[in-house]
């Protein structure tokens, strides 16, 4: 186990160094000048000092090798020090952290719901005996991932909000103001969900065990959630796991839509001052999040399904017997 975790810890570093450097190169080769936009300040036609322009961009070390650039700014985030937004003169770090919980705290409301939807709707298909509600069930996740996330934002704003009065229309806090972006969130997550672990149901429903437990006298319910539901699991945690990092994604859209404060509105505003700073500060902290939630779902595996490790194991003796014949 500490093997694999270190193996695992040394693949996180190198997803989040690779991720600091490509981002990087992106984003600095980029033909917009950020200290120019900076220096505008959104006065348009009126010419801007070019002194004044070469003063910022010395402030910000713009003005040398961008190989230098890149060595100074990995230094720097390795000691936590992402620099300052070229906009606002705030430090990264500080702005990303005032945002931060806001979208921890949508992305985590919807990824409840999504998981707790995404599992009821597979169950619910894969424990009926009518062929037509099954089917039914079945076709319900296409559709939602089909659906687009800001028209789904759009259409719970005009039910809920404008007609039904139920929740705060933009810019609401607390539960009541985290629900409806939380249910756009959660409803294509939820569905790619329901559709793995549909899938995964209905292969291992297959499986000679089933049977054997059926013919035992235990019945569908109990096969259900003993037998089938902890293998049939594996795929669809493996692909919660990937689409966390769509959901911070898809955060950038719903809290336009919602007029809510949170790491996608920054993302909008960023992207749109070109300010590379607080746009790799960005990139950097989702990096960070996907490879904690994928770790951590890479250490839930041998719970469900003990087989896991067992051929894990199996694979290193394997490896170890292959070695010594070859010594040999």
């Amino acid at each position: 186990m500490i093997r694999y975790l270190g193996t695992r810890l040394l693949q996180a570093v190198w997803v989040l160094w690779a991720t600091f450097t490509v981002s990087f190169v992106v984003l600095y080769l980029l033909p917009a000048d950020p200290v120019a936009i900076a220096a505008d300040g959104g006065a348009g036609d009126t010419p801007v000092d070019a002194a004044a322009i070469d003063e910022l961009r010395a402030r910000y070390g713009l003005d040398r090798p961008l190989w230098q650039q890149y060595l100074d700014a990995l230094w720097n985030a390795l000691h936590g020090d992402f620099g300052r937004s070229v906009a606002t003169g705030q430090p990264v770090t500080s702005a990303i952290v005032e945002v931060l919980p806001a979208t921890l705290a949508l992305a985590s409301l919807a990824l409840l719901l999504a998981l707790t939807g995404g599992i009821a709707l597979a169950v619910a298909a894969s424990t009926t005996r009518l062929r037509r509600l099954r089917a039914a069930l079945l076709a319900l996740p296409p559709i939602a991932v089909a659906v687009p996330t800001f028209w789904t934002g759009l259409l719970l704003l005009q039910v809920f909000s404008f007609r039904l009065h139920l929740a705060p229309a933009f810019g609401g806090s607390g539960l009541r103001g985290t629900v409806l972006p939380a249910i756009t969130l959660a409803l294509p997550i939820g569905a790619v969900i329901a559709q793995v672990l549909a899938a995964g149901f209905a292969t291992t429903w297959k499986q000679p065990f089933t049977a054997v437990a059926l013919a035992k006298g235990a019945s569908r319910g109990r096969v259900q959630w003993r037998h089938v539901t902890r293998p049939a699991a594996v795929p669809a945690l493996t692909i919660a796991g990937v689409l966390v990092g769509t959901m911070l994604a898809g955060s950038v859209v719903v809290e336009t839509v919602f007029a809510r404060p949170g790491l996608g509105r920054l993302t909008q505003t960023s992207v749109l001052a070109q300010d590379i700073p607080v746009v790799q500060g960005i990139v950097l902290a989702t990096a960070l999040v996907f490879v904690v939630v994928n770790l951590t779902v890479d250490l839930l595996y041998p719970l469900l399904d003990p087989r896991i490790a067992t051929v894990g194991e199996r694979e290193r003796a394997g490896d170890a017997l292959e070695e010594v014949a070859a010594r040999g």
